[in-house]
């Protein structure tokens, strides 16, 4: 499984927004000089981010996108299902029942199962707010009062 270059950004977008979190509406062109990537790609990935409801927007010259939950309610597989879909590491494991005519005698199903959980426990898991954690104390903003 590769994760595109479209699903490493949003969850970068969904990170900065979660760091500037302040109930601010967030212009794209600061997410886009803050994470060095270009601001149309971000407009297109903001764009799927509203329409799931992940971010909310406001129009005009003091407009922006700000998290339309706390980011503690967004899990790193939330952002990458919803631009990536699924994140199977087969097609047979992609549907709730596997439906491939194979599955009762495939040798192999079991290791993509385990490849299956293994990536679901871990993207599962991590929230944004854990990413605003490991980032703080990676700069050096984590301090407590």
């Amino acid at each position: 499984m590769k994760i595109s270059t479209k699903g490493r950004y949003a969850l970068r977008l969904m990170l900065d927004l979660a760091l500037h979190n302040t109930g601010e509406y967030i212009t794209i062109k600061s997410i886009s000089a803050r994470q060095e990537i270009s601001d149309k790609y971000l407009e297109q990935i903001i764009t799927q981010l509203s329409k799931a409801g992940y971010v909310k927007s406001i129009r005009g010259a003091q407009g922006g996108y700000r998290l339309a939950k706390a980011p503690e309610e967004y899990t790193v597989g939330m952002i990458l299902r919803l631009i990536e879909g699924s994140l199977a590491p087969v097609a047979c494991l992609e549907d709730e029942t596997n439906q491939c005519h194979r599955s009762s005698q495939c040798a192999t199903l079991d290791v993509w199962q385990q490849l299956n959980d293994a990536i679901n426990n871990v993207v599962d898991n991590i929230t944004l707010a854990d990413l605003v954690d490991k980032q703080n104390s990676i700069t050096g903003n984590d301090y407590v009062i």
